[in-house]
């Protein structure tokens, strides 16, 4: 029995000359905006060109690449060590896109679809989704596809959590310091349409508090914040830099919730461009946790999520 694992993610240029690229095909997804084709179109391509230097600018800040596929490596690196099957990813705005990962798979008899979005929306696991079942097809690939839509409450996700945010702290104490989930906002009409994505993040920091709590740590108070708002729409609240404000304590740690990958909306947005913003506001410590990676009990979470697919 030959099988594969396909790791879904958004994805992030590899040099500069993809950034158009990247954010061409991202706003060109119908998930992201659902005019119809044409108009969809011709609105990416206007969005792309009044949004591309100042990204070209954010990516070479991070030298000149998103730093999501290398972690994707190295995820995948130790994956492999400790399961039957091998390991692939399948980015949706830029190479490896799901074809490109799909060409050596058409021998295979079982692939496993995980997304590296453990929380489900229309606007990632559902588009990533559609875009590997049609890459399939036009490969004709007949291979069993078994897939999975979130898992936020694994315990070994969660674990992957907590002990980032102990690395974040250090040996401090926590009661100094605020604690943010920020995760990537949403247009608030997506989530009225019935998404699930803003209930499985609460969801989420509801278990990362009580495992915090059950691991001794207790932060002066603990926050939800959404970042990454874009045009002129409402989006989901609060806001990242309305939090910021709110907070009495001038200590912060902010863990990215919404992402398992660290990418330029963590290294740069959150890393640089939010820490000016809390700086400006009069914060004495401002740390930016990482997302889980490669760190050994997300290794395990993925691997045991493979295996109870297999069994399902």
């Amino acid at each position: 029995m030959k099988r594969a694992i396909v790791l879904m993610n958004m994805g992030g240029p590899n040099n500069l000359d993809e950034v158009e690229v990247f954010l061409n095909n991202m706003f060109n997804d119908k998930r992201i905006i659902s005019a119809p084709k044409p108009i969809r179109k011709m609105l990416a391509k206007l969005i792309t060109w009044r949004r591309k230097e100042e990204a070209k600018s954010s990516y070479a800040a991070l030298g000149g690449r998103s730093p999501l596929v290398g972690y994707t490596k190295q995820l995948i690196s130790k994956l492999e060590e400790g399961i039957d099957a091998t390991v692939h990813m399948a980015m949706r705005y830029t190479p490896p896109y799901s074809f490109d990962a799909l060409q050596g798979l058409k021998h295979v008899d079982e692939i496993y679809a995980i997304p590296l979005y453990p929380h489900y929306s229309s606007t990632t696991t559902l588009s990533s989704m559609e875009d590997l079942e049609e890459s399939i097809k036009k490969q004709g690939i007949h291979a069993k596809v078994k897939t999975l839509h979130s898992y936020y409450r694994h315990p070994d996700y969660i674990a992957a959590s907590v002990e980032r945010i102990k690395e974040a702290l250090g040996t401090d104490n926590p009661e100094e310091f605020e604690l943010v989930f920020s995760a990537h906002g949403l247009p608030k009409k997506i989530i009225d349409n019935g998404d699930n994505y803003q209930r499985h993040i609460k969801y989420n920091v509801y278990h990362a508090r009580k495992a915090l709590l059950e691991a001794g740590i207790q932060f002066h108070k603990t926050h939800l914040a959404y970042q990454s708002r874009l045009g002129p729409l409402e989006w989901i609240r609060p806001y990242l830099e309305d939090k910021l404000k709110s907070l009495k304590k001038k200590k912060v740690i902010i863990y990215p919730i919404a992402f398992t990958i660290d990418n330029s909306e963590t290294e740069f947005e959150l890393d640089v461009e939010y820490r000016e913003i809390a700086e400006k506001i009069g914060f004495v410590e401002y740390r930016v946790a990482k997302a889980p990676n490669d760190h050994p009990s997300f290794v395990k979470c993925i691997a045991n999520l493979y295996e109870s697919m297999k069994v399902s």
